[in-house]
Protein backbone atom coordinates (compact mmCIF):
# COMPACT_ATOMS: atom_id res chain seq x y z
CA UNK A 1 0.00 0.00 0.00
CA UNK A 2 1.21 3.49 -0.90
CA UNK A 3 0.07 6.76 0.63
CA UNK A 4 -0.96 9.62 -1.65
CA UNK A 5 -2.27 13.11 -1.01
CA UNK A 6 -4.41 15.35 -3.18
CA UNK A 7 -2.43 18.26 -4.58
CA UNK A 8 -4.68 20.87 -2.98
CA UNK A 9 -4.00 19.50 0.52
CA UNK A 10 -0.23 19.67 0.26
CA UNK A 11 1.52 22.65 1.91
CA UNK A 12 3.39 25.02 -0.37
CA UNK A 13 2.98 28.18 -2.42
CA UNK A 14 3.60 26.47 -5.75
CA UNK A 15 3.10 23.07 -7.35
CA UNK A 16 6.85 22.50 -7.04
CA UNK A 17 6.75 23.35 -3.32
CA UNK A 18 3.89 20.91 -2.83
CA UNK A 19 5.71 18.17 -4.70
CA UNK A 20 8.82 18.68 -2.56
CA UNK A 21 6.82 18.64 0.69
CA UNK A 22 5.26 15.35 -0.40
CA UNK A 23 8.68 13.87 -1.17
CA UNK A 24 10.13 15.09 2.14
CA UNK A 25 7.28 13.45 4.06
CA UNK A 26 7.35 10.08 2.33
CA UNK A 27 4.23 10.57 0.21
CA UNK A 28 4.31 8.15 -2.74
CA UNK A 29 1.75 9.74 -5.07
CA UNK A 30 -0.15 12.95 -5.75
CA UNK A 31 -3.78 12.95 -6.82
CA UNK A 32 -4.80 15.86 -9.04
CA UNK A 33 -8.33 17.07 -9.66
CA UNK A 34 -10.22 17.66 -12.87
CA UNK A 35 -11.31 20.94 -11.33
CA UNK A 36 -7.74 22.19 -11.19
CA UNK A 37 -6.79 20.60 -14.49
CA UNK A 38 -9.64 20.63 -17.02
CA UNK A 39 -9.05 18.73 -20.25
CA UNK A 40 -7.53 21.76 -21.94
CA UNK A 41 -4.99 22.10 -19.08
CA UNK A 42 -3.67 18.53 -19.14
CA UNK A 43 -0.57 19.64 -21.01
CA UNK A 44 0.08 22.05 -18.15
CA UNK A 45 -0.23 19.18 -15.65
CA UNK A 46 2.18 17.13 -17.72
CA UNK A 47 4.73 19.97 -17.69
CA UNK A 48 4.34 20.68 -13.98
CA UNK A 49 4.90 17.03 -13.04
CA UNK A 50 7.53 16.20 -15.65
CA UNK A 51 10.38 16.33 -13.14
CA UNK A 52 8.36 15.89 -9.96
CA UNK A 53 9.96 13.76 -7.20
CA UNK A 54 6.46 12.36 -6.56
CA UNK A 55 4.33 11.19 -9.51
CA UNK A 56 0.68 11.75 -10.32
CA UNK A 57 -1.16 8.67 -9.07
CA UNK A 58 -4.73 9.49 -10.09
CA UNK A 59 -7.16 12.09 -11.39
CA UNK A 60 -10.20 12.81 -9.22
CA UNK A 61 -13.48 13.80 -10.81
CA UNK A 62 -14.54 15.05 -14.23
CA UNK A 63 -15.50 18.50 -15.52
CA UNK A 64 -19.08 17.31 -16.12
CA UNK A 65 -21.16 14.47 -14.67
CA UNK A 66 -23.83 14.05 -17.33
CA UNK A 67 -23.24 10.33 -17.95
CA UNK A 68 -26.83 9.46 -17.06
CA UNK A 69 -28.55 12.54 -18.45
CA UNK A 70 -31.48 12.09 -20.88
CA UNK A 71 -29.68 14.30 -23.40
CA UNK A 72 -27.37 12.09 -25.54
CA UNK A 73 -25.21 15.10 -26.38
CA UNK A 74 -24.51 15.78 -22.71
CA UNK A 75 -23.75 12.12 -22.12
CA UNK A 76 -21.33 12.02 -25.02
CA UNK A 77 -19.56 15.17 -23.80
CA UNK A 78 -18.87 13.63 -20.37
CA UNK A 79 -17.77 10.34 -21.92
CA UNK A 80 -15.28 12.03 -24.24
CA UNK A 81 -13.86 14.03 -21.34
CA UNK A 82 -13.20 10.80 -19.46
CA UNK A 83 -11.46 9.32 -22.49
CA UNK A 84 -9.07 12.29 -22.51
CA UNK A 85 -8.27 11.84 -18.82
CA UNK A 86 -7.77 8.08 -19.22
CA UNK A 87 -5.31 8.71 -22.03
CA UNK A 88 -3.48 11.22 -19.84
CA UNK A 89 -3.39 8.75 -16.93
CA UNK A 90 -1.82 6.14 -19.13
CA UNK A 91 0.78 8.58 -20.41
CA UNK A 92 1.91 9.65 -16.91
CA UNK A 93 1.65 6.20 -15.33
CA UNK A 94 -1.29 7.03 -13.06
CA UNK A 95 -3.67 4.36 -11.81
CA UNK A 96 -6.67 6.00 -13.41
CA UNK A 97 -9.54 8.46 -13.14
CA UNK A 98 -12.03 8.50 -10.26
CA UNK A 99 -15.59 9.04 -11.47
CA UNK A 100 -18.83 9.12 -9.51
CA UNK A 101 -21.37 8.56 -12.32
CA UNK A 102 -24.00 10.95 -10.98
CA UNK A 103 -24.76 13.36 -8.15
CA UNK A 104 -28.20 13.85 -6.63
CA UNK A 105 -31.29 12.01 -7.81
CA UNK A 106 -32.17 10.36 -11.13
CA UNK A 107 -32.39 12.49 -14.25
CA UNK A 108 -33.94 9.76 -16.38
CA UNK A 109 -37.74 9.55 -15.99
CA UNK A 110 -39.41 6.54 -14.42
CA UNK A 111 -40.81 4.48 -17.31
CA UNK A 112 -42.63 1.89 -15.23
CA UNK A 113 -43.99 -0.63 -15.99
CA UNK A 114 -41.34 -0.87 -18.72
CA UNK A 115 -38.51 -0.03 -16.31
CA UNK A 116 -38.03 2.23 -13.32
CA UNK A 117 -35.39 4.97 -13.31
CA UNK A 118 -32.82 2.95 -11.33
CA UNK A 119 -33.02 0.01 -13.73
CA UNK A 120 -32.63 2.31 -16.71
CA UNK A 121 -29.68 4.10 -15.10
CA UNK A 122 -27.88 0.87 -14.28
CA UNK A 123 -28.39 -0.53 -17.77
CA UNK A 124 -27.14 2.70 -19.31
CA UNK A 125 -24.16 2.88 -16.97
CA UNK A 126 -23.15 -0.68 -17.86
CA UNK A 127 -23.06 0.21 -21.56
CA UNK A 128 -21.09 3.39 -20.87
CA UNK A 129 -18.61 1.44 -18.74
CA UNK A 130 -18.10 -1.04 -21.57
CA UNK A 131 -17.08 1.80 -23.87
CA UNK A 132 -14.92 3.52 -21.27
CA UNK A 133 -13.44 0.21 -20.16
CA UNK A 134 -12.18 -0.34 -23.70
CA UNK A 135 -10.71 3.19 -23.69
CA UNK A 136 -9.09 2.55 -20.30
CA UNK A 137 -7.51 -0.69 -21.48
CA UNK A 138 -6.16 1.00 -24.58
CA UNK A 139 -4.71 3.79 -22.45
CA UNK A 140 -3.22 1.47 -19.85
CA UNK A 141 -5.27 3.01 -17.04
CA UNK A 142 -8.44 2.35 -15.06
CA UNK A 143 -11.88 3.93 -14.87
CA UNK A 144 -12.44 3.96 -11.09
CA UNK A 145 -16.14 4.00 -10.19
CA UNK A 146 -16.81 5.73 -6.89
CA UNK A 147 -19.81 4.94 -4.68
CA UNK A 148 -20.83 7.95 -2.58
CA UNK A 149 -23.01 8.31 0.48
CA UNK A 150 -26.79 8.76 0.38
CA UNK A 151 -26.55 12.54 0.81
CA UNK A 152 -24.59 12.89 -2.44
CA UNK A 153 -25.73 10.08 -4.72
CA UNK A 154 -28.68 7.71 -5.02
CA UNK A 155 -27.29 5.09 -7.41
CA UNK A 156 -23.93 3.74 -6.25
CA UNK A 157 -23.87 4.00 -2.47
CA UNK A 158 -22.35 0.76 -1.23
CA UNK A 159 -19.34 -1.12 -2.49
CA UNK A 160 -21.62 -3.87 -3.76
CA UNK A 161 -23.41 -1.35 -5.99
CA UNK A 162 -20.16 -0.53 -7.72
CA UNK A 163 -19.18 -4.19 -7.98
CA UNK A 164 -22.51 -4.96 -9.65
CA UNK A 165 -21.82 -2.50 -12.47
CA UNK A 166 -18.19 -3.61 -12.83
CA UNK A 167 -19.10 -7.28 -13.09
CA UNK A 168 -21.98 -6.63 -15.48
CA UNK A 169 -19.80 -4.60 -17.85
CA UNK A 170 -17.09 -7.28 -17.69
CA UNK A 171 -14.20 -4.99 -18.58
CA UNK A 172 -10.80 -5.24 -16.86
CA UNK A 173 -10.46 -1.51 -17.50
CA UNK A 174 -13.17 -0.69 -14.93
CA UNK A 175 -12.47 -0.97 -11.21
CA UNK A 176 -13.63 0.32 -7.82
CA UNK A 177 -12.42 3.09 -5.57
CA UNK A 178 -13.26 2.58 -1.90
CA UNK A 179 -13.71 5.76 0.12
CA UNK A 180 -13.50 5.27 3.89
CA UNK A 181 -15.65 8.33 4.63
CA UNK A 182 -18.53 7.22 2.41
CA UNK A 183 -18.23 3.61 3.59
CA UNK A 184 -18.48 4.75 7.22
CA UNK A 185 -21.94 6.10 6.38
CA UNK A 186 -23.23 3.37 4.06
CA UNK A 187 -21.58 0.10 5.10
CA UNK A 188 -22.43 -1.78 8.27
CA UNK A 189 -18.94 -3.36 8.28
CA UNK A 190 -16.25 -1.58 6.26
CA UNK A 191 -13.60 -4.35 6.44
CA UNK A 192 -16.19 -6.94 5.38
CA UNK A 193 -17.29 -4.72 2.48
CA UNK A 194 -13.69 -4.44 1.33
CA UNK A 195 -13.21 -8.19 1.52
CA UNK A 196 -16.40 -8.78 -0.45
CA UNK A 197 -15.35 -6.33 -3.15
CA UNK A 198 -11.98 -8.06 -3.29
CA UNK A 199 -9.95 -7.72 -6.48
CA UNK A 200 -12.18 -4.92 -7.77
CA UNK A 201 -10.74 -2.46 -5.21
CA UNK A 202 -7.85 -0.68 -6.95
CA UNK A 203 -7.69 2.72 -5.21
CA UNK A 204 -8.82 4.22 -1.89
CA UNK A 205 -9.73 7.62 -0.49
CA UNK A 206 -8.96 8.50 3.12
CA UNK A 207 -10.95 10.78 5.38
CA UNK A 208 -12.22 10.25 8.90
CA UNK A 209 -15.90 10.40 9.79
CA UNK A 210 -15.30 14.07 10.60
CA UNK A 211 -14.39 14.56 6.91
CA UNK A 212 -11.05 15.76 8.26
CA UNK A 213 -7.76 13.89 8.14
CA UNK A 214 -7.56 10.28 9.41
CA UNK A 215 -7.00 10.17 13.14
CA UNK A 216 -9.48 12.95 13.96
CA UNK A 217 -12.56 10.74 14.26
CA UNK A 218 -13.74 7.25 15.08
CA UNK A 219 -13.12 5.21 11.90
CA UNK A 220 -11.21 2.04 12.79
CA UNK A 221 -8.37 2.37 10.31
CA UNK A 222 -6.48 -0.64 11.66
CA UNK A 223 -9.45 -2.88 10.89
CA UNK A 224 -9.82 -1.22 7.49
CA UNK A 225 -6.18 -1.80 6.63
CA UNK A 226 -6.54 -5.44 7.67
CA UNK A 227 -9.41 -5.73 5.22
CA UNK A 228 -7.25 -4.27 2.46
CA UNK A 229 -4.34 -6.57 3.31
CA UNK A 230 -6.68 -9.56 3.17
CA UNK A 231 -7.57 -8.79 -0.45
CA UNK A 232 -3.97 -8.15 -1.45
CA UNK A 233 -4.53 -4.44 -2.08
CA UNK A 234 -1.28 -2.76 -3.14
CA UNK A 235 -2.62 0.48 -4.60
CA UNK A 236 -2.73 4.07 -3.39
CA UNK A 237 -4.45 5.36 -0.25
CA UNK A 238 -5.14 8.96 -1.25
CA UNK A 239 -6.06 11.68 1.23
CA UNK A 240 -9.31 13.39 0.22
CA UNK A 241 -10.35 15.38 3.25
CA UNK A 242 -10.23 18.66 5.07
CA UNK A 243 -7.32 19.45 7.38
CA UNK A 244 -7.75 20.61 10.95
CA UNK A 245 -6.19 23.91 11.96
CA UNK A 246 -4.61 26.16 12.77
CA UNK A 247 -1.45 24.41 11.47
CA UNK A 248 -2.66 22.38 8.49
CA UNK A 249 0.83 21.19 7.57
CA UNK A 250 1.39 19.81 11.06
CA UNK A 251 -2.04 18.16 11.01
CA UNK A 252 -1.28 16.43 7.70
CA UNK A 253 2.17 15.27 8.86
CA UNK A 254 0.70 13.87 12.08
CA UNK A 255 -2.03 12.06 10.16
CA UNK A 256 0.48 10.52 7.74
CA UNK A 257 2.30 9.03 10.73
CA UNK A 258 -1.02 7.82 12.12
CA UNK A 259 -1.98 6.00 8.90
CA UNK A 260 1.48 4.41 8.65
CA UNK A 261 1.09 3.18 12.22
CA UNK A 262 -2.34 1.74 11.40
CA UNK A 263 -0.85 -0.15 8.46
CA UNK A 264 1.97 -1.49 10.63
CA UNK A 265 -0.50 -2.60 13.30
CA UNK A 266 -2.67 -4.29 10.69
CA UNK A 267 0.32 -6.20 9.34
CA UNK A 268 1.41 -7.23 12.82
CA UNK A 269 -1.92 -8.78 13.85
Amino acid sequence: MKIAVQLGLLPGNSVRDKQQWAADHGVAGIEISAGAYPVEALDQARREFENSPVPICSVCGNPTFDFLDPDPGKRRHSIEQVKAYLKFCGQVGATGQIVPPIFGGPRIPDLSPLADAITLEKNLLVEICKELGDAAEEAGALLLLEPLNRYEQHLLRRQADGVEIIERCGSPGVALISDFFHMHIEETDTPAALRAAGRHVRHCHLADNTRLEPGTGDIDYVAGMRGLLDIGFDGYLAYECGLSGPDRAAALAKSLDYVRTCIEQARAR
